[in-house]
């Protein structure tokens, strides 16, 4: 489970984050939705420590992400908005190497690098270097990366940006899969039928705040708007925001 509370976060005179505010339940997959630059990466960023907040708080599964680093780390998988792929290693180096950053070795991480093999569909390039791969084939490398070490907590941003029809089915089914796990998931987006497809609850985030917190009904409630994506324009252009 995941908890923010209060967070802010300026850069100079630009205030990203200003008194965020949400949990992210196991179990249930979270949506953060807003228009691009609304802080919902800075808001990520935060809580898998790349960030240090200026004021507020965010725990995974009780532990402070700015006190308890590493328990904080060893409870989450990242997808981060930029990949970072070495160019060099192949898939299954990839996600070696980040397994070993978690402790594992041996034949354990053996295995666990084949099951996420076969969960991901990557026979044929798991042992091609990464450069040259398609965004779906990069995106795959990154998601095994973040899952190697079974996290409890899956935060992804974008996690769909740029991925053709399938690969966005591929990517919608595993999310399903690992919430049916028992997991909490988090994921930013700004594309609606995203959120829409997956989310069972909505955190809607607008000029670095949150304008809007709760169920798909509860927002198309609260704004007397009978589809999401007109609850979701009333959200963002309300001054005050939506409380539930």
């Amino acid at each position: 489970m995941i908890t923010v509370q209060n967070l802010h976060k300026s850069f100079g005179k630009i205030v990203a984050v200003e008194d965020v505010s949400f949990s992210a339940n196991d179990g249930m997959i979270t949506g953060l939705l807003g228009p691009n630059g609304a802080g919902k990466t800075t808001t990520l960023r935060m809580l898998y420590t790349l960030l240090r907040p200026d004021r507020g708080s965010a725990t995974v599964d009780g532990h402070d992400s700015q006190r308890e680093t590493r328990a904080v780390l060893r409870r989450i998988g990242v997808l981060p908005d930029n990949h970072g792929l070495y160019q060099r290693l192949t898939s299954r180096e990839h996600i070696r190497y980040f397994g070993r950053l978690h402790g594992m070795a041996g034949a354990a991480l053996e295995r666990r690098i084949d099951d996420l093999v076969k969960l991901l569909d990557m026979q044929e390039i798991a042992d091609r270097r990464v450069d040259g791969f398609s965004q779906g084939q990069r995106l795959k490398v990154a998601i095994a990366r973040a899952l190697v070490h079974n996290p409890q907590n899956l935060l992804l941003d974008e996690p769909t940006n740029g991925l053709d029809v399938m690969s966005t089915r591929a990517m919608r089914t595993l999310i399903r899969r690992v919430r049916d796990e028992g997991k909490c998931v988090l994921f930013s987006s700004h594309i609606m039928q995203e959120v829409t497809a997956l989310c069972e609850r909505i955190v809607v985030i607008a000029r670095g705040t949150v304008v809007a917190n709760g169920t798909p009904d509860e927002l198309r409630q609260q704004t007397g708007q009978s589809n999401l994506e007109d609850a979701f324009v009333a959200a963002i252009g309300s001054e005050e925001g939506i409380r539930l």
